[in-house]
């Protein structure tokens, strides 16, 4: 692990806080000076104004239901509101598995260890979604989710600044079509990928806008009733769920911090 992904993961810092840490030369490896880049190798012990920084023995996961209107990202330079506004100081050196765009909202987990939070969003865990359309569900679309397609010009479901333009785009790993009228039609779906803007690209290829998009579980985590701009920690079970998850996967972490099943 790079130096600045230690202290990041084993502080409250932020990887950019710990660059900041090491080019004033608050840091070491042992007794000499590192830049951000240095790869760790076991049993170097890193210290920050000469104080030794302790591994974590615990980690901890949450649930953020994400409104509309935020950015996931630690900071952004149009000014708009952030996840870490919403969320309590301390959670500010969680890192945030996988993304939802400005418009969406829903299941964000975030957690403070970085092995945990590569897994997650390298694994083919399902991640489902109910997404609004304005029109119809097509025959085209209906044989696109179950066959998989590809697509040589997304940039209609895209960011204006993507330099995606083309996409292949998997069958989809479950479908159910909940209302399909001329106006607007429902849809829950769920998909392994998750690639940039997946979903809004699709339906943007068969001419039809995302409305609304909500993700709704990822994996063996579900949002159920989790109000908008609240979080809540891991509960026995999804902990339970995640060990196994990461014992399969031949991942090794510390054990997690039980927290009680709050709300905030």
């Amino acid at each position: 692990m790079r130096l600045n992904q230690y202290i990041a993961h084993h502080s409250t810092y932020s990887r950019r806080e710990a660059d900041k840490l090491i080019t004033d030369g608050r840091v070491k490896v042992g007794r000499v000076r590192a830049d951000s880049h240095y790869v760790l190798k076991t049993g170097e012990n890193v210290f920050i104004d000469g104080k030794k920084l302790m591994p974590k023995e615990h980690f901890t996961c949450i649930v953020y239901h994400k409104p509309k209107g935020e950015i996931v990202s630690k900071s952004d330079d149009r000014g708009r509101r952030v996840i870490y506004e919403s969320l309590e100081a301390k959670f500010k050196h969680f890192l945030y598995v996988g993304r939802l765009d400005f418009a969406s909202e829903g299941l964000l987990i975030l957690t403070d260890s970085a092995p945990v939070a590569k897994a997650l969003m390298e694994s083919n865990l399902e991640r489902t979604y109910l997404v609004k359309i304005n029109g119809e569900v097509t025959k085209e679309m209906i044989e696109a989710m179950q066959e998989g397609f590809k697509c040589d010009d997304t940039r209609a479901g895209g960011h204006s600044k993507s330099s995606i333009v083309a996409m292949e785009f998997a069958p989809f790993s479950s479908y159910e079509i909940l209302k399909n009228d001329t106006k607007y039609s429902k849809i829950k779906v769920s998909i392994t990928e998750g690639k940039n803007r997946e979903l809004r690209r699709f339906f943007a290829a068969f001419g039809t806008q995302v409305l609304d998009l909500r993700r709704i579980s990822y994996g063996f985590v579900h949002l159920n009733a989790l109000p908008c701009g609240k979080k809540r920690f891991f509960n026995k079970d999804e902990y339970r769920h995640l060990h196994t998850f990461l014992r399969e996967n031949t991942i090794s972490t510390p054990l997690h911090r039980d927290k009680q099943h709050k709300i905030d």
